[in-house]
């Protein structure tokens, strides 16, 4: 054997990392439209830090040559900025509440 990727690199699961975090990615981005912000809240948390974990696993698996590395990154950001705009919109609420 002489290295430790698979013989067809595009059909092994790891490849699978980069599209489903830039998909995440894609559905918590929904919420800067600015008439669903609310209504999607709770998806941009989730479906951010979702997008995030998963995007850095494949971006190391890309580094290794397994899957599209341009594809993880855009997810991995666009999960990294739902995440951070959430925060930003629940920020002052909780200042109002004494948290």
């Amino acid at each position: 054997m002489q290295g430790s990727t698979p013989v067809d690199c595009d059909v092994t699961p790891a490849a699978a990392f980069g599209p489903v975090s830039l998909f995440l990615g894609l559905m918590a981005a929904v919420g800067f439209v600015p008439w669903l912000t609310w209504e999607m809240l709770s998806l941009m948390i989730l479906g951010g830090g979702l997008a995030v974990v998963v995007g850095l696993v494949g971006v190391c698996y890309a580094g290794r040559g397994i899957g599209r590395r341009w594809i993880a990154v855009t997810g991995t950001v666009l999960g990294v900025l739902s995440v951070v705009w959430a925060c930003v919109v629940v920020t002052p609420y909780l200042t109002l509440l004494g948290l």
